[in-house]
């Protein structure tokens, strides 16, 4: 199956590791079917902070870009802090809530975890799948999401 969608993929470079196996993830899915890289665009932003206005910049000018959907990348780990809550609420609230506003569908990736091992295990590439690296899986929810909006 060949798919002729276009995607935005918004990257966290904060735990930059983490968050450049989710792409790898991601774009393998994406390989899988048969999703040329001119399909996709990237936009780095410096942690998951950012990736709500990015994601809302894009979906208000989405009539020029025209995306099919928007893959969310980013990693959040606890440290000794309450800013763990606060990033991750906010960024979790303000996707759902820019989602809901402009039905442009996304992929939700934004690693939410409490070690830095719970982030390693769930961005693993040596057996990249749904199971095992959640770039994949978010982009396989995404291209589910577009098949389905584009139904409706």
């Amino acid at each position: 199956m060949k798919s002729n969608y276009k995607i935005a993929i918004i990257a966290s470079r904060f735990n930059t590791g983490i968050t450049e196996n989710l792409v790898k993830g991601a774009l393998k899915f994406f390989s899988e079917q048969k999703m040329g890289e001119e399909n996709i665009t990237f936009y780095n932003v410096p942690g998951a902070f950012e990736i709500p206005s990015v994601y809302e910049k894009i979906c208000s000018k989405n009539d020029q870009l025209k995306y099919d959907g928007v893959l969310t990348i980013g990693c959040v780990i606890k440290g000794e802090t309450a800013h763990f809550e606060y990033i991750s609420s906010a960024v979790s609230n303000n996707i759902n809530l820019i989602s809901s506003k402009y039905s442009v569908p996304v992929g939700f990736c934004v690693l939410t975890c409490y070690t830095d091992e719970q982030a390693e295990a769930r961005s693993r590439i040596d057996l990249c799948n749904a199971d095992t690296n959640k770039g994949y899986d978010a982009a396989a929810a995404l291209v589910e999401m577009i098949d389905l909006m584009k139904k409706i």
